[in-house]
């Protein structure tokens, strides 16, 4: 820790980032960060566990935890990420409640799934920060509007505009964050981004690359899994991984003809991967049928989930 932050001026807490699926939640933490730590895609419910993103504001330091999705879960998995976003919730300094500012302007009335967390926060008897994002693609009097109903909902002690996307706003959440976490040293060193270990990373970029080169072809229920972290001797690491599908017919969307998907996605995986770590990587990537992954306590464990939530 540099000399700068060895007094008791420093700060230092967590952050929960909540919020409905695809609010921009990943998005908004990585640009916090300044760096990725949150895989991000179209697709609804990406984020499984929570991910903590780690950013320095002059002498503060702000833990951000980007939680799964919150929405009305069904499944097994779905109930162990919703219970997931509302432990990071409970342990956390500070609860960011985050909405598409875009979506929720369009309509006359709040999704089923915002009123729920509304009313949870609520219930909670702590106030949340509220960040409207993607207000670039808002217009000004809807977004005025959509503003005036949350505030009367008396849940919030203060409310930001933003976009992740283009960063505007951001700014001045980050300064104002800085003032907002409670006194006392840094928890992490100050070059840590994330606290997420590199096996899981690497999972969750491939799994990212599969969503953004498959789209809607890819069902939701899939997964990776590192099965082998090789080092080799000249530098380099080996990697393989399986990719878990849960139905025969998933196997060859994910392999695509004469294996084109999987050698793509393999190909642009692997470029971030080498990037992240800053050497060459082989990376073998094999597609498995595992019709009950999803109800196997191990993927649960590797990820901090609740099997039984």
């Amino acid at each position: 820790m540099s000399e700068n932050t060895e007094n008791a001026e420093t700060r230092c807490g967590f952050v929960a980032v909540l919020g409905a699926p695809n609010a921009g939640k990943s998005t908004l933490v990585n640009a916090l960060v300044g760096s990725k730590v949150s895989i991000v895609t179209p697709k609804a419910q990406t984020t499984r566990t929570i991910v903590r993103g780690i950013a320095i504001y002059g002498k503060s330091q702000v833990v951000y935890l980007d939680t799964p999705g919150i929405f009305q879960a069904k499944k097994r998995i779905e109930r162990a990420m919703v219970a997931a976003a509302w432990s990071g919730a409970g342990d956390a300094d500070l609860i960011m409640l985050v909405i598409d500012a875009a979506k929720e302007s369009r309509a006359q009335h709040l999704s089923a799934d915002n009123e729920q967390i509304i009313a949870d926060i609520k219930k909670s008897d702590r106030k949340a920060l509220l960040i409207l994002n993607k207000v670039d693609v808002c217009e000004k009097a809807s977004l005025l509007d959509l503003t005036a109903r949350l505030n009367a909902l008396e849940a919030f002690n203060e409310i930001f505009m933003v976009s992740a996307l283009t960063g505007d706003g951001l700014d001045q959440m980050r300064t104002h964050l800085a003032t907002l976490m409670p006194p006392g040293p840094w928890m992490f060193p100050e070059d840590d981004i994330s606290d997420m270990p590199l096996r899981l990373l690497a999972a969750e970029i491939t799994r990212e690359k599969l969503f953004l080169r498959l789209r809607q072809e890819l069902p939701y229920s899939c997964a990776v899994e590192v099965e082998r972290w090789e080092e080799k001797k000249d530098g380099s690491v080996r990697i393989d991984q399986i990719v878990f599908v849960s139905r025969e017919s998933h196997r060859p969307i994910v392999l695509g003809h004469g294996g084109q998907n999987i050698k793509a996605i393999g190909a642009s995986a692997r470029v971030e991967l080498e990037k992240l770590l800053d050497r060459r990587v082989h990376l073998f990537l094999h597609v498995k049928v595992n019709e009950r992954w999803g109800d196997e306590r191990s993927f649960y464990s590797a990820w901090g989930l609740d099997f039984n939530a």
